[in-house]
C-alpha cells in the first residue's frame, strides 16, 4: 500500500496512475474536497478572486481528461475547482482519499515509512510501503524582511483575495511575478495610487498572439536554443517593446532563464501612468519607502508578491536529500531519492509549458517505477543505480537559469520531457505479464 499526500493537480495524478497500473494507495487530503490551491474556498489556498491559469487550457489539461470546448482559453479558479473534481469523479478516486486529514510526520521504517495523520483531533500512525509527496510548492509565503519598519498595512500575495482591500490606499507592490502583475492590475481600480518595485527586469508575453493563446504558437520545430532565445526575445520586442520603454529595467539575463511575466495588461497600466514603477527598496521608515535610484514615497499598504518557499513540514530534510545549503532537494528528475527507492517527491518542478499532462508523465514514470521494483525488473534495477549516481543533474536543456529560490528547480521542458520518455519507454518495454490484479480504469 503507497500513500499520497496531497488532492491538488500533482496528488490526482499520482492517484490516478497508480490506479492504473493496480498499486493500492490511500490519500491524504488536508482539506475538504480536492483542488489544491484551484479551490478558493480551501483555507489553505492562496488563490485571488481574479486568478485564471498563465498557460492556455489545451497547452494544461490532462491529455486523457480534456477540459469542456466552452471553457475560456485560459480559465479562471472556479472553472479550475470544478474541473479537478469532474476529473476526481469521473475516475472513481475520491473514495480512496481521506479528507480534512493533515499529515504530521514521516519517517523510514524497515523497508516503508510510518505515516503519522491527524483528522478532526485524532491522530493515528500506518505502515506504508511507500510514499508520494504531492502537497505543493506554493503554499509557504517567502517573506523577506525589511530593510527598516514599515507601519503602514503589511501583507503578502498569498493573503491576498479581493481589491476590495486597497480601496483609497497608496500602494506598494513589491515584486512582479505573475501574482504580482496580476495584483497590481487589480488594485488600479480600487486604489489612490500603484507603484511596483522591481530589483530585476523581466520578460513580458502577452497570452494572446494573432487571436491565439501564445503558448499554442510554434513548437513543430525545435530550433537550437540560442536561435530560439534570441528569435523569440526579437519578437517579445516586436510585439511588446522594451520593459525599459514602461519605466521598468531591461533583464540582465537572456530570455527562458528565468520564468517569463504572462501579462501585458499591467504594461499597459503602466503606460497609462496607472502603476509608477519604482526600483528595489533601500530602507523603510515607517510609511516612507527609499528606493535603490534614491527616489521615495509614501504608502498606506505594501503587498510582498516575493514568491514562496519550498515546505515539507512533516519530514526531515535529511530524508529529501535537501542540504542547508541549497534552495531544493537533490532528486533525480527533481523526484526519485538517490537512496531510498520508496519515496518520490511529486511537482517540484517548474518549466515553461510544462503543464499538468508533463506532471502526470512524472507520475506515470513514478508509478512505473514502482510497479517494475515489486516485478523485480532489469529496468528498475538500472533506474536505482541511475538516480544513485545522478542526483545533482539538472536537464536545463542548456538554459543558465538565474541563481533564484524559485528556479532551483526549474527544468527545460523539452529536455525533461525526452527524459521522462526515455525511462518509461524501458520500463514499459522491459515489463513482463501483468500481476493479478492490475488494470487501466
Amino acid at each position: 500500500m503507497y500513500a499520497v499526500i496531497g488532492a491538488g493537480p500533482m496528488g490526482l495524478a499520482c492517484a490516478r496512475n497508480l490506479q492504473k497500473l493496480g498499486i493500492p494507495f490511500t490519500g491524504f487530503e488536508l482539506h475538504s474536497d480536492v483542488g489544491g490551491l484551484w479551490d478558493i474556498d480551501n483555507p489553505h489556498s492562496t488563490m485571488y478572486d481574479s486568478a485564471h491559469l498563465i498557460s492556455s487550457k489545451r497547452m494544461t489539461e490532462f491529455a486523457e481528461f480534456p477540459m469542456d470546448d466552452d471553457v475560456a482559453q485560459y480559465p479562471n479558479h472556479r472553472e479550475l475547482k470544478r474541473y479537478f473534481r469532474e476529473f476526481t469523479d469521473h475516475f472513481g478516486l475520491r473514495q480512496q482519499y481521506e479528507f480534512n486529514t493533515r499529515v504530521i510526520d514521516l519517517t523510514p521504517s524497515r523497508d516503508g515509512w510510518l505515516l503519522t495523520s491527524e483528522t478532526n483531533g485524532e491522530q493515528q500512525t500506518r505502515f506504508f510501503e511507500g510514499v508520494m509527496i504531492a502537497n505543493g510548492t506554493l503554499h509557504t509565503p517567502n517573506k523577506p524582511s525589511l530593510p527598516g519598519t514599515f507601519t503602514g498595512e503589511l501583507m503578502h500575495s498569498a493573503d491576498y483575495r479581493d481589491p476590495d482591500v486597497f480601496r483609497d490606499k497608496r500602494v506598494l507592490v513589491v515584486g512582479c511575478g505573475n501574482s504580482g502583475a496580476d495584483i497590481a492590475v487589480d488594485a488600479v481600480h480600487r486604489a489612490r495610487s500603484v507603484d511596483m518595485s522591481l530589483r530585476r527586469g523581466y520578460y513580458f508575453l502577452p497570452k494572446f498572439l494573432k487571436g491565439r493563446p501564445i503558448d499554442t504558437l510554434g513548437g513543430k520545430l525545435r530550433l537550437p536554443r540560442p536561435i530560439k532565445q534570441r528569435v523569440d526575445a526579437a519578437l517579445i520586442r516586436l510585439v511588446m517593446g522594451r520593459p525599459s520603454d514602461f519605466g521598468l529595467p531591461d533583464p540582465d539575463y537572456r530570455m527562458y532563464e528565468s520564468h517569463p511575466v504572462i501579462n501585458s495588461l499591467v504594461l499597459h497600466h503602466l503606460g497609462h501612468g496607472d502603476i509608477q514603477a519604482r526600483r528595489g527598496l533601500k530602507s523603510v521608515d515607517q510609511k516612507t519607502v527609499h528606493f535603490t535610484d534614491g527616489q521615495s514615497g509614501d504608502y498606506d499598504l505594501m503587498l510582498m508578491a516575493t514568491g514562496y518557499l519550498l515546505d515539507y513540514p512533516f519530514i526531515s530534510r535529511e530524508h529529501l536529500n535537501w542540504p542547508d545549503n541549497e534552495d531544493a532537494p537533490q532528486l533525480y528528475l527533481n523526484m526519485l531519492h538517490p537512496e531510498y527507492n520508496n519515496l518520490f517527491l511529486m511537482g517540484m518542478i517548474e518549466a515553461t509549458g510544462l503543464g499538468w499532462e508533463g506532471r502526470n508523465q512524472q507520475a506515470r514514470l513514478a508509478a512505473l517505477f514502482i510497479r517494475e521494483q515489486q516485478r523485480g525488473s532489469a529496468a528498475a534495477s538500472e533506474l536505482r543505480v541511475r538516480k544513485k549516481h545522478h542526483a545533482t543533474e539538472r536537464l536545463d536543456g542548456g538554459y543558465r537559469y538565474i541563481k533564484l529560490a524559485r528556479m532551483a528547480y526549474y527544468v527545460n521542458k523539452d529536455a525533461y520531457l525526452d527524459a521522462l520518455r526515455d525511462h518509461i519507454r524501458v520500463l514499459e518495454r522491459d515489463a513482463g505479464p501483468a500481476p493479478a490484479g492490475e488494470h487501466a480504469s
